[in-house]
């Protein structure tokens, strides 16, 4: 346990961290991994250059000095650290590592102003986190493992199909190279993907969402190929996938996890809205909810830029034709001739207020988003004008956890 003095000089930095945090975990980083180079088979490089992962670290690091009176109420909100963790392979001799670098950044960016008073109390304040940390995702390593087909760490899986949604999704379906079972898992969930590529020092692990309902002798997942940008790098992983891996070739994943998933304990109407690539959790939702709940409404709201970028549309219109329970809308940001002619969506441009009150159906609705950051942003913006309760709002970020505000 904390003392109260060590408390108060924890609070006391909170104002520091504010203007400071970002550049405290950078430097962290930039510590950590000249002393550990092999961390960079963990951790993943595109976020570090990106800087989403040492503001995420700052959030999180300001997030426990403002709270630190009540570690507590900080925990619901760092559960997807915890999945993040566990899916990925962070193992607690990992902590005193992050620990030590950690405050050494501290000290190198305050200088004289990290006495040795808080460099004391930080140090006391990371071990009770770490602890907290390593009990918690040993907790969630011991479930993936003894669940009916689980296991520890990474397990070989077989590309069976490889099969392209749009101009820039495609879907691999993934079934186990031992032949074995494999665990079933909640709808919104993701997996961890471990590849090495030829002429890059170090393993990439990146996170794909399953996109379909489970219970099958596969997984799937729909990965967008990222080509990048004048700000943002094309993504290395997603162009391997799309342009090397074939039918037939094995790739390594780490057992389900995530705390973002659909409440299944619940029969109230459920809203899914989607941006791009942020329909493969969602997906799953869809297909699960047809499967196991029938009398369940779903209404299902899709924005992409045109039909040429619109992955699974023909499945999805489909599955509305099919089933009375799907209530299902399309938004194009810039239609294309062939998607006027096709009647292929309901609306032109982006998601407005307007329009959004008209095709959902009340407040009790459950609320489901993912997508671009730009998107989740604009859409929390408008459930908090209609004024749908925090508690009916869920939401993931595809990567470090940001902020929609």
């Amino acid at each position: 346990m904390l003392s109260h003095h060590t408390k108060e000089i924890i609070k006391s930095t909170v104002p520091v961290l504010e203007a400071h945090g970002e550049q405290i975990t950078s430097r962290f980083y930039q510590m950590m991994f000249e002393a550990h180079p092999e961390l960079k088979n963990i951790f993943n490089q595109t976020h570090q250059k990106l800087k989403d992962q040492p503001r995420a670290l700052a959030n999180a690091v300001y997030a426990a000095a403002a709270n630190i009176d009540h570690l507590e109420d900080i925990l619901p909100a760092i559960q997807v650290v915890f999945h993040k963790h566990r899916s990925i392979g962070i193992k607690p001799e990992h902590y005193p590592i992050v620990g030590k670098f950690l405050l050494l950044a501290i000290k190198d960016v305050l200088g004289d102003a990290a006495t040795d008073e808080i460099i004391d109390a930080w140090k006391q304040t990371y071990g009770v986190l770490a602890d907290i940390f390593i009990t918690t995702e040993q907790n969630l390593y011991d479930k993936a493992e003894h669940q009916p087909g689980g296991w520890k760490g990474y397990r070989p899986f077989i590309v069976d199909k490889k099969i392209q949604e749009s101009n820039v999704i495609t879907s691999f379906y993934l079934k186990p190279a031992d032949g074995q079972a494999i665990p079933n898992y909640l709808p919104g969930q993701y997996i961890s993907l471990r590849v090495n590529i030829e002429g890059y020092d170090y393993t990439m692990i990146r996170q794909y969402s399953l996109s379909d309902a489970s219970g099958n002798d596969y997984y799937r997942i729909s990965v967008k190929r990222e080509d990048g940008s004048s700000n943002k790098p094309a993504g290395i992983v997603s162009t391997y996938l799309h342009q090397q891996v074939q039918v037939g070739d094995q790739l390594e994943i780490s057992a389900p996890a995530g705390d973002f998933y659909l409440d299944l304990q619940k029969d109230t109407p459920v809203v899914l809205l989607s941006g791009g690539v942020g329909m493969t959790p969602l997906i799953s939702m869809l297909n699960t909810m047809i499967q196991k709940q029938p009398e369940r409404q779903i209404y299902y709201i899709h924005s992409a830029i045109s039909g040429e970028y619109h992955a699974m549309k023909e499945y999805l219109q489909k599955r509305a034709e099919e089933n009375n329970q799907l209530h299902y809308y399309v938004v194009y940001e810039k239609p294309t001739e062939d998607d006027r002619l096709a009647h292929r969506f309901h609306k032109e441009g982006y998601v407005d207020l307007d329009w959004l009150k008209t095709v959902i159906p009340n407040e009790k609705a459950d609320f489901y988003f993912c997508g671009p950051t730009p998107y989740m942003k604009a859409i929390k913006k408008l459930l908090e004008i209609i004024g749908i309760p925090d508690e009916n709002i869920h939401f993931e970020f595809f990567g470090p956890k940001g902020n929609l505000e």
